[in-house]
């Protein structure tokens, strides 16, 4: 499966932004999907997971509260929407994909994940 993260941008603290993690090739559906993001200097972290289904989600404790992440795997789209947006939040943020066998399961290990999108850069002006 190919991944490809957009939605990226430059914007003020506290904005909104709505990134997105279309694929290519065989069905979304088929896989959970997490959000990582890698700030310079600094080393690659999680940030939010999806099981296969959309009804499990997990975020990590910097983010929760304010971003979101959902699928549409009619669309075979993931989606993270980030909200009350910080400097500390500038990165580029992957979208990666899991085979999951469980349509419940998902994962916040980087390494539980096979196949990884290009990357959008979001940065956030104080």
């Amino acid at each position: 499966v190919q991944l490809q993260a957009s939605g990226g941008g430059l914007l003020q603290t506290g904005g909104s932004l709505r990134l997105s993690c279309a694929s290519s090739g065989r069905t979304l559906g088929s896989y959970a999907v997490g959000w990582f993001r890698q700030a310079p200097g600094k080393e690659r972290e999680f940030v939010a997971g999806v099981s296969r289904n959309g009804f499990n989600t997990y975020y990590a404790d910097s983010v929760k509260g304010r971003f979101t992440i959902s699928r549409d795997n009619a669309k075979n789209t993931v989606y993270l929407q980030m909200d009350s947006l910080k400097p500390e939040d500038t990165a580029v943020y992957y979208c990666a994909a899991a085979t999951a066998p469980s349509y419940s399961s998902f994962y916040y290990r980087s390494r539980e994940y096979e196949y990884w999108g290009q990357g959008t850069q979001v940065t956030v002006s104080s």
